[in-house]
């Protein structure tokens, strides 16, 4: 069952980042030569005015074919003749339709949901020494840490553990004003716990919220931030040496963190909310990963948009776009054994576990 979720799932992302290029592009009035679902020999195909839609034989990728994309051409309806705001639009659509259907899957995920644990301090444990005038009391909601905003009440022992030691900068909101606690000692103390010993905690409670339709939406807004978010903070422990290669996982793991997510499931419905979960995080983690400005990615092409755009308003003259070409296809030389690496490294944690 995971593995088939997965496939359609990478399938569907796939879909659904190259409509939102192919919608975009025929609304801009940008020749698309072909709109092709998998790779491969096409098992069916049907011309369409200019277009070629096709469905191929190998289910991995998809593609829209944009006339000019990365080559001159005298067609006046190429890509590259196309004013520059436009191609910015095409680019970029291709994220945002995978950053809608996260939000999409998310909303089936949390429809269900009636209640939540907010970052507000409900209650605080008998001999809590945090509980103080010059320090967190009762009502005050969580809304950044350390610099980090609180979407989530989870986010709060997530972003302590990123950061670690005991002093931390806390911004509260406490009667409706923001409260600053510079420098703040968050300790951890003994307290009771339900099975008659004790463990370590901070010794406050948070609250629940019943949610109505608008809570839900800020609810599954305040989830697709937090995904965003935990991008950027896997990209900086990757860049500062905190994560590594073995940290990293590609469509292999991705499948065996989703087997393992539906055998913990209790129920055959838990599994599916699960694994929907899941297609949520992926997708927004794709459209975020897409926009980074590497060559051959989305956000690599706008990088090159916006330089060459400006370079030649400045020199009035036509940069010839085979030099951005070759960039890109060095670029994705780069991922694709990148990726093969990571494959690999899946693999062999499979096979070694």
């Amino acid at each position: 069952m995971s593995i088939l979720f997965a496939i359609l799932l990478f399938s569907v992302l796939i879909f659904v980042h190259e409509l939102g290029h192919f919608i975009c592009a025929k609304l801009s009035g940008v020749q698309v030569n072909e709109f092709s679902m998998f790779m491969g020999p096409a098992i069916w195909k049907k011309q369409v005015g200019e277009t070629l839609y096709a469905i191929r034989c190998i289910p991995i990728g998809g593609y829209c074919a944009m006339e000019g994309e990365d080559e001159d051409t005298d067609n006046p309806r190429s890509f590259q003749k196309a004013a520059w705001w436009k191609r910015l639009i095409v680019l970029v659509a291709g994220a945002a339709m995978n950053f809608i259907m996260g939000l999409v899957l998310f909303a089936i995920v949390y429809a269900p949901v009636q209640q939540i644990t907010v970052p507000v301090i409900d209650f605080f444990e008998e001999g809590c020494v945090l509980n103080r005038e010059d320090g967190l009391q009762v009502g005050d909601r969580f809304l950044e840490v350390d610099g980090e905003k609180i979407y989530l009440s989870s986010n709060f022992t997530t972003i302590l553990s990123l950061n670690g030691g005991e002093v931390h900068d806390i911004l509260v909101e406490r009667n409706g004003e923001e409260v600053f606690l510079d420098d703040f000692h968050l300790v951890k103390a003994e307290f009771p716990d339900s099975y008659g010993g004790t463990s370590l905690r901070y010794g406050f409670n948070f609250s629940y919220e019943e949610l109505d339709f608008f809570g839900k939406i800020r609810f599954i807004w305040d989830n697709a931030m937090d995904n965003v978010r935990m991008v950027r903070l896997s990209l900086q422990m990757l860049f500062t040496g905190r994560a590594g290669l073995a940290d990293v996982s590609g469509p292999v793991g991705i499948v065996q963190i989703m087997s393992e997510t539906a055998e913990a499931s209790k129920t055959v419905l838990d599994a599916v909310y699960n694994l929907l979960y899941l297609g949520g995080f992926i997708a927004i983690n794709l459209a975020v990963m897409n926009l980074l400005p590497f060559p051959a990615l989305d956000g690599g092409r706008v990088v090159c948009l916006l330089i060459t755009t400006a370079v030649e308003a400045v020199i009035r003259r036509k940069i010839n776009p085979k030099y951005e070409g070759y960039l890109h296809a060095a670029g994705m030389i780069l991922l694709l054994a990148l990726m093969a690496v990571i494959m690999f490294k899946d693999i062999f944690v499979i096979f070694k576990g």
